[in-house]
């Protein structure tokens, strides 16, 4: 049985897929009581805001991943890049190539649009991930840790007064 595959951006009507599609993966990355995203968030920050954006894999018309990225900028490079927040696809739709499908797509857009890099984060136990991104040719960049500022902490920060 053969099946059609397309690979599309998100359109407003989508966020109540991308949200279930975020929960999906924040089970499977053991984080799902992390997530505080809604539709009505995600919509204002997709599509009114613009600040990310969405892309869609659908077998049969049904959704089977997606990637969600946004612009970056390279000091070093003077140009921007594209940052992969997430890219995942459901257990039943996995090995039929479609992850490959969308980060291939996703590096397509990163040359059409003149960027620089695409780069993401990925968890340090995620092994079948890993092995994924070092056989499209992806490197780690070792030497680098993420920070990041959340909640209470970035609030305080938020209130540094430089008048120590």
């Amino acid at each position: 049985m053969s099946h059609s595959f397309a690979i599309r951006p998100a359109r407003r009507e989508d966020c109540g897929t991308i949200l279930a599609l975020i929960r999906a993966l924040g089970e499977y990355e053991k984080l799902a009581d992390e997530i505080v995203a809604t539709e009505e968030i995600l919509e204002q920050w997709l599509f009114d805001k613009e600040k990310a954006e969405v892309l869609l894999a659908e077998e049969d018309g049904v959704v089977a991943g997606y990637a969600l990225f946004f612009h970056n900028f390279s000091t070093f490079l003077g140009r921007a890049g594209l940052y992969l927040e997430d890219l995942f696809v459901l257990p039943q739709y996995r090995g039929r190539g479609y992850g490959r499908a969308l980060l291939s797509r996703l590096a397509a857009l990163t040359v059409e649009r003149g960027c620089g890099r695409l780069e993401w984060s990925c968890l340090d136990w995620n092994q079948p991930s890993i092995d994924f991104y070092r056989a499209m040719g992806a490197q780690p960049m070792d030497g680098w840790t993420v920070y990041r500022l959340t909640g209470d902490t970035l609030e305080q920060a938020a209130k540094y007064d430089n008048k120590a």
